[in-house]
């Protein structure tokens, strides 16, 4: 999925938007039905995020030593995350993007075990691990040349626009 398609499903903007491109999406249950349940344990997304020099946060993380924040990371690896709800609403999307926000509730177990520099190509993996009503769970990986940066349990809660999200 190319920039174009990211910015269409993701409410995210410059300066907070961290995912460039889409590279994998692999459902594991029946598309085109939007409900959580154990059906959707199994979906997996692959996604990129290029560092670049010009992040507005590197202007004093650090100056002389830019390196990209732990928080970003979690970002990126919570707004791959919910491409995996993407699959089951693929034959309509401009209702997932008008009428649903995947919302991140929870982080858990997070470790960082190498920093992020400008000029690095962040690669997340998204797993889903539970769904079960509106809670999806996710277990997610960053690497950056094949090595793990960062690793996290996300949690976050599918929710209707007109519940005030």
């Amino acid at each position: 999925m190319e920039f174009d398609r990211v910015m269409h499903y993701l409410p995210h903007r410059f300066p907070f938007l961290m995912v460039d491109k889409v590279l994998e999406i692999q459902p594991s249950g029946p598309l085109g039905n939007p409900a959580g349940g154990p059906d959707k344990v199994g979906t997996k997304v692959v996604a990129i995020k290029n560092v670049t020099s010009t992040e507005s946060c590197f202007q004093g993380h650090f100056p002389g030593h830019a390196v990209f924040p732990g928080v970003y990371i979690i970002e990126a690896m919570a707004q791959t995350a919910s491409f995996s709800l993407y699959p089951y609403f693929q034959h309509d999307t401009g209702r997932l993007c008008r009428e649903f926000r995947c919302v991140l509730v929870g982080v858990e177990g997070a470790r960082f075990r190498r920093p992020v520099y400008p000029g690095d190509t962040m690669r997340m993996e998204s797993v889903v691990t539970k769904c079960r009503g509106k809670l999806w769970v996710f277990d997610v990986k960053t690497t950056v040349g094949g090595a793990l940066v960062a690793e996290a349990g996300i949690l976050a809660n599918l929710l209707m626009k007109s519940e005030g999200i």
